[in-house]
């Protein structure tokens, strides 16, 4: 009966009976029969034919609803008893607090589709917070920038380059510029997502490496950082693959030193001992989708 069910909720979701056969890869008479071997099954009329189009009756509507739920009950019972069968796999990805981008999010579906029997674990963090997450094991995979010089007891995974810019409120005259330095921006603060316990060594780094002169504000996540900036207290550094569109509310300038964007490679790491393929399956995945 679940295929029955199946076949019975992609003709009601497709509204055709010829597109549910194709999806379903049985032929369009066969899907019909199915549909009502289950009516008379359940002893309900599900659907009104009327020639090649049809409408739900009061107890298919109530089906439908129903058969939603109890198909994922389902789905999920027999992904873990797969997992249970598989000595319950699993692996658990580091993330950066600030990274904004949807690519880890769609190599997450991809990553799920590809090994449903695979179960994914995400844990959110600073650079140290990951590296640290890292050491000890609370992860198996961390996506990141590379900060330090590459250690050989880790694989370190290129994912791709990204390039930064200031987000700015949209009407903000300093996005008139086609491309902006720090330097043009001393007078403005910079917004920075983090701990406050690792506030003073991300405000180092900034100084240090980007040479940034303006103050330098802080914010507890994504959402507050985005808020500040429509608020008028700073300029949020981001970055991206490629130049991002204007939107109602913000839009982005290059940022340049020395007649070159600055950019930041992000990559994979892992520990080397853990040599399981999963790992390199899950990069690929992040490759795809990164460039």
């Amino acid at each position: 009966m679940i295929n029955q069910i199946k076949y019975f909720q992609s003709v009601v979701r497709l509204k055709n009976f010829t597109k549910a056969a194709d999806e379903n890869f049985i032929s369009q008479s066969a899907i019909s029969q199915q549909i009502q071997a289950l009516e008379r099954e359940l002893g309900a009329k599900l659907l009104n034919r009327e020639g090649r189009k049809f409408s739900l009756t009061k107890a298919g509507e109530f089906f439908y609803r129903k058969s939603l739920i109890l198909i994922n009950d389902f789905d999920r019972i027999c992904a873990e008893t797969a997992k249970i069968a598989h000595n319950k796999l699993k692996i658990s990805v580091g993330s950066l607090r600030h990274y904004s981008d949807q690519d880890l999010k769609k190599s997450i579906v991809e990553f799920n589709q590809k090994f449903p029997e695979i179960s994914t674990e995400i844990l959110i963090g600073t650079h140290e917070e990951l590296y640290n997450f890292l050491r000890h094991g609370k992860v198996d995979l961390i996506v990141s920038d590379l900060r330090r010089n590459p250690s050989e007891k880790y694989v370190n995974f290129f994912l791709a380059e990204k390039f930064f810019y200031a987000e700015l409120p949209a009407q903000n005259n300093l996005t008139q510029l086609k491309k902006i330095t720090f330097a043009d921006l001393k007078n403005t603060p910079l917004i920075l997502i983090s701990p406050q316990n690792e506030q003073a060594a991300e405000e180092i780094f900034y100084r240090e490496y980007f040479d940034v002169k303006s103050e330098i504000i802080f914010a507890e996540d994504l959402e507050s950082a985005h808020l500040m900036v429509l608020s008028n207290l700073g300029y949020f550094l981001t970055d991206f693959k490629k130049f991002p569109k204007k939107t109602d509310l913000f839009n982005y300038i290059p940022i340049f030193f020395e007649d070159k964007q600055i950019s930041r490679k992000y990559f994979a790491f892992w520990l080397k001992d853990n040599s399981e393929k999963i790992f390199t399956d899950f990069a690929e995945i992040l490759k795809q989708h990164f460039k």
